[in-house]
């Protein structure tokens, strides 16, 4: 049972069925496939890792239109992806899972929907880290008189052409949607909490003569593939090394900023105070004109309230707007939450992540049995695809579920071996420059929970090759996925 059908459920469920464990099922709360790429439909949404590294290894596109493509031209790969490989009828959309529970005597899980149990051997939860909305901390946030929605869940029936709308949150969804909305609305207010670091980023669409050299020539690709692959190790590299190679990644962005920034005002207003890395480093050539244009104000005071006609700063200014824009990211830290998990003896994930998320290699929990997590803690990447660290978790996941069936058990990770693996991860941002401010990164303890700590050819090497030292059996007894009623 695959809880999720975006690009890591998609993933697992073509490794697992490429290897022969065909009774497979995945179940999704959106109306089809593409998870994130489904829900994030607002203006300028696309990718900020070049598309022929944001894509699977085992399904290469030729004919992509541009260095990191939009959102549509994704989300239509996505779906060719699960229909070439025969996962789209795998899919039961409009299934909202509300909880997963181990049954100690029967040995496999039992999966609630809002309509519906299934019984499952194995469970993958592919919820990923980017899926539910987060809204700021505001006193009053509902007493707003005006329209308001989430980035994450854009409301295209609502004409913003004229209006004045406020865009709280300058993150990597702001900074895509803002240009496109600053042309449309009469006036905008970016309300900026922190500053970011900016790297360029045009996006044009190829010229002919390049898509046509990658669609008659697919080794071009391949070529191009592994160039970014190492391009952005790079990027790992000056956020692992802030004092050596991070001061190259940071004089290219202080240049491009200078270049981009031409009014001072709006430059002290932007100019990030951390170091460079510490926060996602963002990627865009249109965000900061943006930001001057004359029908936008870009506010730093801070938030204090919102009343009914839009926010009031610290300042005592309340900014009359029609509309506000929540571009506040997600709730990167829950993970599956708020879904109940119940594993070995009644216990439940949020016992378990009392003290903050933790799985070996981001995937295992121990005490829950063949259930494995991808995109789950310590698995997000500051400089590479995350659709490559994807690949990596559903080959380990497949060969635990391998190990499970010859012997007819279910897999536990050891919990010695879960402690070692997730303390040897939390050791390697030592001196990073991950720790070197507070971002959405860590938990509320300030523990770093969502990025791994090295680089891309690391984790291969780590998931590459499952131990079954590693893992304690649990008889059990066997079961169909599809058991559902």
């Amino acid at each position: 049972m695959i809880v999720g059908a975006g690009l890591g459920g998609i993933a697992a469920a073509i490794e697992l069925t490429r290897h022969g464990i065909d009774d497979v099922i995945l179940l999704d709360a959106a109306d089809g496939v593409g998870g994130t790429w489904r829900y994030n439909d607002y203006p300028g949404a696309a990718c900020d890792v070049p598309s022929h590294l944001y894509s699977y290894s085992f399904a290469r596109r030729s004919t992509w239109s541009r260095l990191c493509s939009p959102r549509q031209e994704i989300l239509d790969y996505v779906e060719k992806v699960a229909d070439v490989f025969g996962v789209a009828p795998l899919v039961r959309p409009n299934t909202r899972v509300t909880s997963c529970d181990w049954d100690d005597a029967a040995g496999h899980w039992i999966v609630r929907t809002e309509g519906a149990v299934f019984h499952a051997g194995a469970v993958v939860l592919a919820t990923g880290q980017l899926n539910q909305p987060a809204y700021p901390s505001i006193e009053g946030l509902d007493s707003f008189a005006g329209h308001s929605f989430h980035s994450a869940r854009w409301d295209h029936d609502y004409d913003l052409t004229g209006k004045r709308v406020a865009v709280i949150g300058t993150g990597a969804s702001a900074v895509q949607f803002v240009p496109p909305v600053a042309e449309q609305v009469g006036r905008l207010s970016v309300f900026q909490r922190t500053g970011n670091w900016f790297m360029p980023r045009r996006n044009n669409v190829y010229p002919p003569l390049i898509s046509a050299l990658f669609r008659l020539f697919p080794v071009l690709g391949s070529v191009w593939r592994l160039a970014l692959f190492y391009y952005l190790e790079s990027l790992t590299a000056q956020i692992r090394h802030p004092r050596t190679f991070g001061h190259f990644g940071r004089i290219w962005s202080q240049l491009f900023m200078r270049m981009q920034l031409r009014d001072p005002e709006t430059r002290r207003k932007v100019w990030p105070d951390y170091t460079f890395g510490c926060k996602r480093v963002l990627f865009s050539s249109a965000f900061l004109p943006a930001l001057q244009r004359d029908n936008v104000d870009l506010v730093t005071e801070q938030i204090a309230r919102m009343t009914a006609k839009g926010p009031q700063t610290e300042d005592g200014r309340v900014h009359e707007v029609d509309c506000v824009i929540y571009g506040t990211g997600f709730r990167t830290t829950k993970f599956m939450f708020p879904m109940e998990i119940t594993g070995i003896g009644g216990r439940t994930m949020r016992e378990a992540w009392a003290d903050g998320p933790r799985a070996h290699l981001g995937i295992a929990v121990s005490g829950f049995p063949s259930l494995f997590v991808m995109y789950g803690p310590n698995t997000n990447t500051s400089g590479g695809s995350i659709i490559f660290f994807l690949e990596q978790q559903a080959r380990y996941l497949r060969q635990a579920i391998q190990l499970a069936r010859r012997h007819d058990a279910a897999v536990d990770v050891r919990a010695e071996v879960m402690a070692a693996s997730t303390d040897a991860v939390q050791d390697r941002f030592a001196g990073t420059a991950w720790l070197a401010c507070q971002s959405w990164y860590r938990d509320a303890s300030g523990r770093i929970v969502t990025n791994w700590p090295g680089y891309m050819r690391e984790y291969e090497k780590a998931t590459s090759r499952l131990d079954p030292a590693e893992f304690t059996l649990i008889e059990r007894s066997p079961v169909a996925a599809d058991q559902g009623r």
